[in-house]
């Protein structure tokens, strides 16, 4: 396993220019995939999940050139297979998401079960539903599904819940449709946004209800063409280095991003008594004084990102006071407490007293299990101490790797690959902002 191994306790301080987003520069790439004409593809990141996506639209007929160190150019004449390849594909948690591109150009497709992680089941009911309004056949086989369909039709749906990712497949999906598709209650994530606007680009007539965000209206249309789109920033990765200038009591101006898709985390910090500065794309947070404990829940945009709350939570080991997360989104997604918790954070878990916990959370019932925790309360200001540690996520890598910054002394994070797949050249550019940090590499299977 590669690692870092970090001599921390130093204030991180600079600027840092935000990569393209993950979230959104993978599915654009097999959105990419709708027409036979090349699409240019700009602001894309050099991440894991992003080369083993490049692979596996490589598999399905799609001819990938880079362009420069972040931009490619994908042209799939036609589609050569409808299969996900295995192996590959099991590495990808969502390599559902090839759905639209193939049953459009190919009326079929294969996938392996995303089943499920760390984080809890990845449920696909919420996308089957609509997709068998669609006109879409779905047979279930021991690790896998198959899709197939005589000819996608239009379909008036509504999610029970929110579902960023499915909302993206059925736009995928839909956009070539015989007819008009509306999307109720849709997630309204901003890399939602980017890949309308890169479907629209495209020749897709898509568009957001002005009066409710979560109401979408597909007509379908005969055919897409290629063109040139920049992706969206990555809103997870602004976060992280703004955690990274509070942890360390450091100042770090976030350059290339807009403020306004992080503006609920950024008015969490102000709350808790951080230094903002917002221009049009960047912003600058600083730690000026002791911070104040807050209490927050997870939630779809426009609330606290799921994805935040792991490098949120070693901010809060620094505040001053009583904190408490409560994660509506996903059944199990605390695996950085632990880490934090041999670094010195003091901590506790509990359950959430909730009258109707099937409205309340975000996952399906189903999923959940008696030994997870939906709520942990964190204590501050604790003095972390440096560890050797192993991670096995993302975003609690990331949250691992700031914490071993904020303490003083040597620590070292192994299993650094998975901090790849959503971080490009994170050692490098944390080393810009005068952290002491030396990554050791193995060479990578993907």
């Amino acid at each position: 396993m590669s690692k870092y191994i970090i001599d921390g306790g130093v204030p991180l301080n600079g600027e840092v220019f935000i990569r393209g987003a993950k979230n959104a520069s993978y599915k654009q790439i097999i959105a990419s995939m709708l027409t036979e004409e090349p699409v240019e593809l700009i602001n894309i990141p050099q991440i894991s999940d992003v080369r083993i996506t490049m692979s596996i639209a490589a598999c399905l007929g799609a001819r990938i050139k880079e362009i420069g160190e972040h931009g490619i150019l994908v042209q799939t004449k036609k589609i050569t297979s409808t299969e996900i390849p295995s192996g590959t594909g099991e590495k990808s948690r969502t390599s559902f998401i090839f759905t639209g591109p193939l049953l459009v150009r190919a009326g079929e497709i294969t996938f392996p079960s995303p089943g499920g992680d760390k984080l809890g089941e990845r449920p696909l009911d919420r996308l089957f539903a609509c997709l068998k309004q669609m006109n879409v056949e779905i047979k279930s086989n021991e690790d896998s599904y198959t899709l197939t369909t005589s000819g996608l039709v239009g379909t008036d749906y509504k999610f029970p819940k929110p579902s960023h990712t499915a909302t993206e497949v059925v736009l995928m999906t839909a956009v070539m449709a015989k007819g008009e598709t509306v999307i109720r209650n849709a997630a309204t994530e901003p890399e939602i946004d980017d890949l309308i606007e890169l479907l629209n680009l495209m020749g897709g007539k898509i568009r957001r209800d002005e009066t409710d965000q979560t109401t979408i209206y597909i007509s379908g249309v005969k055919e897409l063409h290629g063109g040139s789109h920049q992706v969206i920033s990555d809103r997870n990765e602004a976060v992280t280095f703004a955690c990274a200038a509070l942890s360390t009591r450091g100042s770090i101006s976030i350059l290339r991003i807009n403020p306004k898709i992080i503006s609920t985390f950024l008015k969490t910090i102000e709350q808790m008594g951080a230094k903002t500065n917002w221009g049009e794309d960047e912003v600058l947070v600083s730690w000026t004084k002791p911070l104040k404990a807050i209490s927050i829940e997870t939630a779809p945009e426009p609330g606290f990102m799921t994805d935040w709350q792991a490098v949120f939570s070693l901010v809060l080991t620094q505040a001053v006071g009583v904190s408490n997360i409560i994660e509506r989104v996903f059944p199990n997604r605390f695996q950085h407490i632990k880490l934090l918790n041999q670094l010195g954070a003091k901590t506790k878990f509990f359950k959430p007293e909730i009258e109707n916990p099937e409205e309340y959370y975000h996952f399906n019932q189903e999923s959940d299990k008696p030994e997870y925790f939906h709520g942990v309360t964190i204590y501050g200001p604790t003095k972390l101490t440096p560890a050797n540690l192993v991670v096995s996520d993302l975003r609690a890598g990331a949250s691992t790797t700031l914490a071993a910054l904020t303490a003083e002394g040597k620590s070292t994070i192994e299993g650094v690959e998975f901090i790849e797949r959503g971080y490009e050249k994170l050692a490098e550019r944390l080393k810009s902002l005068g952290a002491k940090i030396t990554y050791i590499k193995t060479k990578s299977k993907l």
